[in-house]
């Protein structure tokens, strides 16, 4: 019979049975499962609710319970719907009636919040170490190209000289906003709903204190109503992942643009590309791709999510069943991408030369020739338009800035001279970009070191 089964008089059905199930998606939760239990076993004890033998025998068969499932010698079965339930039956047929004094003061509405919030909780972690090493293969090879002039884009347009260390510190600037919203949802989660009950806590004598101490949160949750039907650190949690995911996503698109023929400022690695089975020259950059599409299926999981619990009143219902498998495929997910995504950048070769031959066409020095104009005295709009003007040249003769003749500069503006061509040099129009942020090699270097210090400061 099932645990709960006293009140009913007919079998549930097996078509119900299978529906009504989670085990098969639920039983990664075992060891917090168990963790949960053997801290509030403890807790029932000291609070002299049950004895002392009793916390011995649960903890005993608990540990005995982890030990079988993590070497394989344990099949959890669907007639007992969940992880808590398969633990909670297996402790009872070993040490009798003892395992069913585990439950007392406790529902199973507030031991799956318990579960599931720390399965989620020890996850960030995972994640933080992930985008820390990410961020460090994208320091080392930022310091690699601190000179390395590309053209910067906007509106997928050329636009002014940048560097491409410049370029890869714009994406850890992305990452690094990624890794504290994790850690400040880590940190607003680490509330524990132990204790919580069904909804309405419990007129036993507990210590939610204790037991939130001993599993490691900073305290309890302040309403057992909200404490058994919240999942705002799950819905948190993906809202963050969802933005990591857009991120990658943004750098995969550029580096399926520079990787192909028509830019070739990088190469992949042989290791992180794959071929063609038709075409003998394709070189495909299927990981980026893959992680490009994989920020859907991480998008769909949050709105998955979000639609289940947007009508819901409080406090538990049967719907949050339907909470865990949209965050473990998510989790999954974003797992599965950043180790990948880290070695595909750190392995791949940088083409600085045609980065540079890119950045020579284009007029990205337009800007620096009309700020060259204001530096001299003529007000910017009509430096700007002059320069328009040479731009209109260069475009109807097929030349560059740079290529034109000082007499020709000077049929727009006497003000030009011949320390113009330093000025429209693209390495001194990047080098001269000293404002905070900007791509001029002090520059960049500050922001590795910043980078690099955040790391550090992390990984003590």
């Amino acid at each position: 019979m099932k645990l709960w089964g006293g009140r009913f008089q007919k079998e549930t059905d097996n078509l119900v049975n299978d529906f009504n199930a989670s085990i098969q998606f639920d039983q990664r939760l075992y060891r917090e499962d168990i963790t949960g239990s053997m801290a509030h076993a403890r807790m029932l004890g000291e609070c002299g609710i049950i004895s002392r033998e009793d916390v011995q025998a649960i903890t005993q068969g608990l540990a005995g319970i982890l030990a079988d499932i993590e070497s394989g010698k344990v099949t959890f079965t669907a007639e007992n719907e969940d992880i808590h339930m398969n633990v909670e039956a297996l402790l009872t047929a070993r040490i009798g009636a003892a395992g069913k004094r585990l439950h007392t003061a406790r529902s199973r509405n507030d031991q799956v919040a318990l579960d599931f919030r720390m399965y989620v909780r020890e996850q960030i972690p995972v994640i933080l170490s992930q985008l820390l090493e990410l961020e460090r293969v994208l320091c080392s090879k930022a310091r690699q190209h601190q000179e390395t002039v590309m053209p910067g884009y906007t509106h997928l347009q050329r636009a002014q000289p940048i560097s491409f260390a410049q370029h890869l510190m714009a994406y850890a600037a992305q990452f690094r906003r990624d890794i504290t919203r994790l850690e400040d949802c880590k940190a607003r989660m680490n509330e524990c709903p132990l204790g919580c009950g069904a909804l309405a806590g419990t007129t036993y004598p507990i210590d939610r204190r204790m037991t939130a101490a001993a599993l490691g949160f900073d305290g309890p949750t302040s309403n057992s109503l909200d404490g058994v039907s919240d999942r705002d650190y799950a819905l948190e949690l993906m809202s963050g992942l969802s933005i990591l995911m857009m991120h990658l996503s943004r750098f995969s698109e550029e580096i399926i643009l520079w990787c192909s023929w028509e830019f070739k400022f990088i190469e992949l690695d042989d290791a992180y590309a794959t071929g063609s089975s038709i075409m003998p020259q394709k070189k495909n950059p299927d990981v980026a791709e893959l992680v490009r599409g994989k920020t859907g299926r991480v998008y769909g999981d949050l709105m998955s999510l979000l639609t289940v619990m947007k009508g819901l009143p409080l406090a538990y219902n049967k719907d949050m069943q339907e909470d865990k498998e949209p965050v473990f495929d998510a989790i999954d997910t974003v797992e599965m991408c950043l180790p990948v995504f880290a070695a595909m950048i750190d392995t791949m070769k940088v083409l600085p030369e045609n980065m540079r031959a890119a950045a020579g066409h284009g007029f990205i020095n337009a800007t620096d020739c009309a700020d060259y104009l204001t530096k001299k005295g003529m007000p910017f709009r009509d430096a700007y338009t002059a320069v328009g003007r040479l731009v209109a040249v260069c475009a109807g003769g097929g030349k560059t800035l740079e290529e034109l003749t000082l007499s020709q500069l000077r049929e727009v503006s006497a003000l030009f001279d011949e320390d113009v061509y330093e000025a429209l040099s693209l390495r001194t129009c990047m080098g001269q970009r000293k404002s905070f942020g900007g791509p001029a090699v002090s520059e960049t270097t500050r922001q590795i070191e910043d980078v690099e210090r955040f790391i550090k400061d992390r990984t003590k």
